[in-house]
């Protein structure tokens, strides 16, 4: 997980990237080694939750939970790992208790976790706009995040619709999943079917190449007076 979000933190340094640190892996030495591995890899946020190590995925059902005491201290964990390394990464605070304890446990834990010094608050799972819009005022003046899911349990909202409900953050982890299932099953589908490729439909190699990187990659190699890319491309 450190890994892939430093590759990722590290493509456009000027972008802030939201890591999922999900139950920080372990108990409260575990949590601080992520907490500060994350800091290390240039992420500028991430959340961490309350379920067990083995968790699954928050718009599924039967979720089970920490206690509240575990849950507060691996909140405790990341907030002395971010005071100790001299770092000043956004610590946000999930909590999946909605589902399985109601909402109104599921607040506490989130007022729990600011208070001991979470940044941002995370109510997984609302199930309606009306919901959304109670948590962002009983957690004022935190900052609340949705949590976009399309399918999922929480109402499909636009980045419009969030801020006029009180979200002051807004994240869609899944937003290219469903478009590269159906193409690359179409694609899949098609070769199977003709023993042919489907048309590129995404350009040449060159055009692929230049999305991740080709024509900056030239830019330094003539900047240091190199020649690998004296003949093209």
């Amino acid at each position: 997980m450190r890994e892939n979000a430093e590759m990722i933190s590290n493509l456009d340094r000027s972008t802030p990237l939201i890591a999922d640190a999900d139950t920080g892996f372990g108990g409260s030495l575990m949590v601080h080694r992520t907490v500060t591995e994350y800091i290390r890899a240039g992420v500028a946020a991430l959340h961490l939750e309350d379920q067990p190590t083995t968790k699954r995925c928050g718009h599924l059902r039967n979720k089970q939970l920490v206690t509240e005491e575990e849950y507060h201290s691996r909140v405790r964990a990341a907030v002395n790992a971010r005071k100790q390394s001299g770092g000043d990464i956004v610590l946000i605070a999930r909590t999946d208790a909605l589902a399985t304890l109601g909402y109104n446990e599921a607040v506490s834990r989130l007022k729990g976790a600011i208070k001991l010094g979470m940044d941002v608050a995370f109510l997984e799972g609302v199930t309606t706009k009306e919901q959304a819009k109670q948590v962002c005022e009983d957690l004022k003046p935190t900052p609340v995040l949705f949590n976009a899911v399309t399918g999922g349990m929480s109402p499909d909202l636009s980045v419009a619709e969030a801020q006029e409900l009180g979200f002051r953050l807004m994240v869609f982890p899944g937003f290219a999943l469903g478009p590269v299932y159906a193409a690359v099953s179409q694609a899949a589908k098609h070769l199977k079917e003709t023993g042919a490729p489907a048309g590129s439909g995404g350009g040449s190699p060159r055009d692929l190449f230049n999305v991740v990187g080709l024509r900056e990659a030239m830019t330094l190699d003539i900047a240091s007076g190199g020649g690998q890319f004296d003949q093209g491309v």
